[in-house]
């Protein structure tokens, strides 16, 4: 795998843009302890995402942020940085997703994407499927999460 960079902008990318074998990242992006407990409390209540005292008596030691947040942050810098804007047509899911390692109060992330394939529709000739191997990573360049993503991508003028 090499390092890329992308020789458009987002707004201006489309499927022919992206090159399989290509690594991108993007980031950082940090995580407070008050945006765990507030994702938390919202979305996934569980104590040792929203409550620092009784987390530091489970399995995990301390506060740590829900998977779930893990991916929300994962989805602003692959929005931002990486999907097409207009030409993005949505996603018909992830595959083997994955929360390898937790993401605790001052962590760092970064969000690096191999390109794994591109694969043009055969009954839509203006489209195909981006497929993304995604890795969260923290600040000591751990993998803390993982995931196949898809996305329906146009190309620039059909084919």
């Amino acid at each position: 795998m090499t390092e890329s960079r992308f020789s458009t902008a987002p707004q201006e990318r489309y499927l022919e843009d992206y090159v399989e074998g290509a690594v991108h990242e993007f980031g950082p992006v940090s995580v407070s302890e008050a945006e765990i407990i507030r994702f938390a409390r919202q979305f996934d209540p569980q104590l040792f995402h929203t409550d620092p005292i009784e987390a530091g008596k489970t399995v995990y030691g301390g506060l740590i942020a829900s998977g779930w947040h893990t991916c929300s942050l994962f989805m602003r810098l692959f929005v931002e940085h990486y999907l097409p804007g207009p030409a993005s047509l949505g996603s018909p899911g992830v595959d083997q997703l994955r929360w390898l390692k937790p993401v605790r109060p001052g962590d760092t992330l970064t969000l690096r994407i191999t390109v794994d394939r591109v694969t043009p529709s055969r009954s839509k000739p203006d489209r195909g499927v981006l497929f993304s191997f995604c890795e969260m990573l923290n600040q000591g360049r751990d993998v803390v999460a993982t995931m196949m993503a898809m996305n329906l991508i146009r190309y620039r003028g059909g084919r």
